[in-house]
């Protein structure tokens, strides 16, 4: 069978099992054209644009560690991480297309008008050839039209609403973060079985793109189980005390309590409704239960053991035993003395992933590297193998389905895998009602 595949536009690129020695071909040449930032020197700039400041500030800071030890293995520095597992062996530790890896930062501020502002001066004023990073669906958004608009690649960091890759998804976007549909695709059979298909579950949900999608999707997936949705109510995402948004659960008749809620969020509402005592009450004849839609590491650290028996699902955990996840976690404990957070992990693979295009593709232009990621098929960046769709741009990879741990042995023992959801259950078609909407476009080079 041949290696070689011809994608909806014609365009001959690579498959995931290619062997290291052979020589692939240029699928995009430059040549001919322009396009923004074309990098003149023998430096190559990114622009990582996280928060660092505001309710996701944790998550940012876990996701920039991430990505300048992207940039030291691009950079041929430490021991490769990821690249010695990754299935394509275009990347040699000698930068991307010859040029040292260089990177900016910006602050998102897990507000929209910051982070296009960020992104924005590290594109005009920098060079920035791609923004990365995120910890907002809302910021995500917005960041990803500004690149559209631009002419740059936006490889999203963490993303979970389905709006990124549905009705607001762009031609020069990406996302390898699994999205609020999956979520609930994984998690409902789940918890199903460990509480029932006869639950009456009470919603709080954080008031904007991700929140209100990632409720859609969770109450969907229960309901089609046997579950009732008895309310939601929304929440700001400035929100630090719940208190006010708890106690009318205790009277609403629910038994279950779903926080569709993130970051400092997630810990102070979870924080809150255990102060309630509500996982210690019997409703409806059941012990009332506690679901996380959306964990990471570090939220899980900051509620302590609030969190010890709640599901959630993940896009990817430090347990994981492949050899990729096995690489990442290696480098990144001997740098920063911990586990990688999954918000890390996604923002140092999609620095690869970005790295990895322009070498099969030839050229830092934007749109050989959109011709070469749609469609793209991989494996040994964690998560088994993984498809970056041509349709949406969607990643689609085993999704993780986690309950915070009984009895942990150290700090970092917050979170145990309950199960490994196959990717087949957690597909869906372009054209899904939760994803309609919208339109990639055209590939914009900013020429």
């Amino acid at each position: 069978m041949s290696k070689f595949q011809i994608n909806r536009r014609g365009l001959i690129k690579s498959g995931a099992a290619i062997g290291a020695g052979l020589a692939l071909p240029t699928i995009f040449t430059s040549s001919a054209r322009a396009y923004l930032n074309e990098p003149k020197g023998a430096t190559v700039t990114l622009g990582f644009n996280v928060p660092q400041t505001g309710p996701y500030a944790d998550e940012g800071l876990d996701e920039l560690r991430a990505q300048e030890l992207a940039v030291q293995h691009l950079n041929g520095e430490g021991d490769g991480g990821m690249l010695n597992t990754f299935s394509s062996k275009m990347l040699k530790g000698n930068g991307i297309l010859g040029k040292k890896v260089q990177f900016v930062s910006g602050d998102t501020q897990t507000k929209s008008d910051a982070a296009r502002a960020a992104a924005k001066s590290m594109i005009e004023k920098d060079g920035a050839v791609m923004i990365n990073g995120g910890s907002s669906s809302g910021v995500a958004v917005a960041v990803q039209g500004l690149c559209q608009e631009a002419g740059v690649i936006f490889m999203a960091g963490l993303t979970h609403s389905n709006d990124t890759t549905g009705k607001d998804k762009k031609r020069n976007g990406f996302r390898h973060f699994f999205n609020a549909y999956m979520s609930g695709e994984a998690l409902a059979p789940v918890l199903a079985k460990a509480y029932g298909a006869d639950r009456r579950a009470y919603h709080l949900t954080a008031d904007y793109t991700w929140g209100w999608t990632q409720q859609e999707s969770i109450a969907a997936a229960t309901e089609k189980l046997g579950w009732e949705t008895v309310n939601n109510v929304l929440t700001p995402l400035a929100a630090t005390d719940f208190s006010s948004y708890i106690a009318p659960v205790l009277n609403s008749g629910a038994d279950v309590l779903i926080l569709n809620h993130y970051g400092g969020n997630m810990v102070n509402s979870l924080t809150n409704a255990v102060q309630f005592g509500l996982r210690d009450k019997m409703v409806n004849g059941k012990q009332f239960e506690i679901i996380v839609p959306l964990y990471s590491e570090l939220m899980a650290a900051g509620a302590g053991a609030n969190v010890r028996g709640v599901y959630g699902s993940m896009n990817w955990n430090w347990q994981l035993q492949d050899e990729g996840s096995k690489a990442f976690v290696k480098s990144f404990g001997e740098k920063y003395g911990r586990p990688p957070s999954n918000s890390a992990h996604t923002c140092y693979v999609q620095t690869l992933l970005y790295a990895d295009a322009c070498e099969r593709a030839g050229t830092f232009d934007p749109c050989g590297v959109v011709a070469a990621l749609e469609g793209f098929e991989f494996d040994g960046m964690g998560n088994g193998p993984t498809l970056y769709r041509a349709d949406d741009h969607q990643c689609f990879k085993d999704v993780l389905v986690m309950k915070g741990t009984d009895n942990p042995t150290n700090e970092y023992d917050t979170l145990e895998i309950v199960e490994v959801t196959p990717r087949a259950q957690v597909e869906y078609a372009p054209d899904h009602p939760m994803f309609a909407g919208g339109d990639l476009g055209q590939c914009n080079s900013g020429a």
